[in-house]
């Protein structure tokens, strides 16, 4: 009990707690600044126009994130183009004439995303679907059309999007296709000609429609079921129209590269890969086929199908050591913009001379990291209880695993980072919060569950109706994993995630409340049920399969599952500290799903730390909140398993950050918000 105080006492005081390197012959790496890894990037994605005549990023102007442009030859000379002040800008492309940036942007987190205009004459930005409560969809650019695109707008009838073509000088919106139809989506060929529907079936699944003259077919001329559903999809027609790209699992386990004669219906498989979806392809700019494709088990790797690339993709893996990019090509296709990341350097960004074989750094994301000790990731394969395999990566301390790379001399505390989705894979790549969390002492291990994407069709379908159980079964065996190999120890383990992370959090501190030692969450929903309630309209097309997926909350058996896996109702059992962080306008997971848990904790007087930014939605966008929550939660596990911490010094004062609750819970926290919060 006095080491406990004690530790918690040098925490308050903001000083480093006792960590795994203390009292080891090997020194520790310096503590890396919150600010340094959760602050704005330096400049990140770079972008050729496409005349090839500029380059454009995203980088600071006055704190926000905003694009700037300069000259293809003088980088040197960069101005910035917008001008936003609140939100950062994290989306954007060059209209296919090159004159101007086109980018999206929501209000506070509401996801009400926008899109505008910023041209290279200058001027104030100008709003091409100014509407209220819509979210505007990029259906169709070109690199053949030049002066329009086309675009989805929900303003008639939140659930669907009508299609528009957008002029692009004058402003002008032409409506195409009204969807009174409930179509999910709409696919379009290099004439912005609309050539495909599709649309969400009652298993599931979804059915695929012709279109002809803007009028969709009665019927569909191909169908896939919910196994399929999230492992086959077009991906874009050539430039000629007559060849149809798809990501196909029909037929086989993992999503294939296909290609699709339009006249005859014949199919071809172009690439498979027996572990992984293939994930990405790289296009010919005048012709619009497949050049080459990624695919990711372990690690990410690009194979050509052209030799017009072959040359240029082996040229960038022997100059450029990390994993690769191509960000974009101009349209002559005689310079790309390239990424890389090293995972244990910040990613750079270079213009690329096709011609030369020549390559120029641009900018490097994060340069104040360039002289940090990062640790490298290591891809592990680790076997769940009934015999699956699931991809997942573990971070070290640097220096903690002098005699075997990737496992610690001695068992560190460790930290299960939990991915969202759930429909989404975590990957091989640098990551700030591994970064962050593995210098802080921790052993980071983040696991693709089952239901996690990128391995096959058979592996999403392993986690339907299995939210908080098997799911969850497969976070505690990778735990189990963990500690047979001496990474960490039974009682040393917190786990923390975002959006489905987060519900993994509040599943593992109320449905097995002795196996973690605190849990971080991060808008997660406590209640399943008023989680499908509440979901945005938007997703009207995707409904079923949540209730297929999930639980269906209009079957007494469904409503019963929901209740069954959803954490509030086991919010008595939970004994471990936690730490909760939401955002107010989130329209995804809503802030009652953090109110209502964080309620029925103080009726039962256990224990729990809220902090809420009434101007964020699902995540913290502006890194001022993104440094403050982590501050917070840099405290709050230095408490709970002896990390090092960071003082949290100005971070809340700084943001926007409320404590509605438990400010009292975590070191430091009452003297950073003040008393008087």
């Amino acid at each position: 009990m006095r080491k406990l105080l004690l530790v918690a006492a040098i925490a308050a005081a903001g000083l480093p707690t006792m960590s795994w390197a203390e009292n080891a012959s090997t020194p520790q790496a310096p503590l890396i600044e919150r600010a340094a890894l959760f602050g704005n990037p330096s400049r990140v994605a770079g972008k050729l126009s496409p005349d090839g005549k500029w380059l454009a990023w995203v980088a600071p102007r006055d704190g926000v994130l905003n694009v700037w442009v300069a000259p293809a030859g003088a980088p040197d000379k960069a101005k910035p183009l917008t001008a936003e002040k609140q939100r950062p800008i994290r989306q954007y492309f060059w209209a296919p004439d090159s004159s101007s940036v086109l980018y999206i942007n929501d209000h506070g987190g509401d996801e009400n995303f926008l899109l505008y205009k910023a041209s290279m004459q200058g001027g104030e930005p100008q709003a091409l679907t100014p509407f209220q409560k819509t979210r505007v969809q990029i259906l169709g650019v070109s690199t053949h059309v030049k002066d329009r695109i086309l675009v989805g707008v929900n303003n008639r009838d939140a659930r669907w999007h009508d299609v528009y073509s957008l002029d692009l000088k004058s402003g002008k919106l032409t409506e195409v296709l009204e969807n009174k139809g409930e179509y999910a989506g709409f696919v379009a060929d290099e004439n912005l000609t609309l050539r495909m529907a599709t649309k969400s079936r009652s298993d599931g699944g979804t059915d695929y429609y012709r279109i002809e003259q803007d009028k969709v077919d009665a019927k569909p001329f191909a169908s896939v079921g919910l196994d399929d559903s999230l492992t086959t999809e077009p991906v874009g027609f050539t430039v000629d129209g007559k060849t149809l790209y798809w990501l196909d699992s029909r037929g086989r386990d993992t999503a294939a590269l296909v290609a699709q004669d339009v006249a005859s219906g014949k199919t071809t498989v172009l690439a498979q890969n027996a572990k992984a979806d293939i994930d990405g392809a790289l296009t010919d700019p005048a012709t619009g086929k497949v050049q080459a494709y990624s695919v990711q088990y372990l690690q990410p790797e690009w194979v050509a199908l052209d030799p017009a690339v072959k040359g240029d993709l082996a040229f960038l893996r022997q100059e450029l050591k990390g994993n690769i990019g191509v960000s974009s090509r101009t349209d002559a296709d005689d310079f790309w913009t390239v990424t890389v990341d090293p995972v244990v350097k910040p990613s750079a960004t270079y213009l690329y001379d096709r011609k030369a074989k020549k390559l120029s750094q641009l900018f490097v994301s994060r340069p104040e990291l360039e002289k940090a000790t990062l640790s490298p990731m290591y891809p592990e394969e680790i076997r769940t209880r009934d015999g699956l395999t699931e991809v997942s990566y573990l971070t070290l301390p640097a220096g903690s695993d002098t005699a075997h790379p990737g496992r610690p001399d001695k068992p560190l505390p460790m930290v299960l980072f939990v991915h969202g989705g759930p429909w989404g894979r975590d990957v091989y790549g640098y990551s700030s919060y591994h970064q962050w969390l593995a210098n802080r002492g921790y052993a980071v291990l983040s696991v693709n569950y089952r239901g996690s994407t990128g391995f096959g069709k058979k592996y999403i379908s392993a986690g339907d109706l299995e939210w908080g159980r098997k799911m969850h079964d497969d976070l505690i065996d990778a735990v189990q994993w963990a500690v047979k190999n001496r990474v960490t120890e039974a009682d040393k383990v917190a786990i923390m995630g975002g959006s489905y992370g987060g519900y993994a959090t509040l599943a593992g501190l109320t449905f097995t409340p002795d196996a973690f030692a605190c849990g971080v969450d991060i808008v997660g929903p406590s209640n399943l049920a008023t989680l499908l309630k509440t979901i945005p309209p938007y997703w009207e097309a995707a409904k079923i399969q949540f209730y297929k997926r999930m639980g269906d909350p209009t079957t007494e058996a469904g409503r019963q599952l929901l209740h069954e896996r959803s954490p509030l109702f086991k919010a008595d059992a939970i004994k471990r500290p936690l730490l909760i962080g939401q955002g107010a306008n989130d329209p995804r997971v809503n802030q009652a799903e953090s109110d209502q848990i964080v309620k029925a904790m103080q009726a039962k007087n256990i224990p729990v730390t809220y902090v809420l930014f009434p101007d964020e939605g699902h995540g913290f966008a502006r890194p001022e909140n993104s440094i403050a929550f982590n501050a917070v939660a840099e405290q709050f596990l230095g408490k709970c398993l002896s990390g090092r911490v960071e003082p949290i010094g100005g971070a809340l004062k700084a943001s926007t950050a409320k404590v509605p609750h438990g400010k009292e819970f975590v070191p430091g926290l009452s003297q950073a918000i003040g008393a008087g919060d």
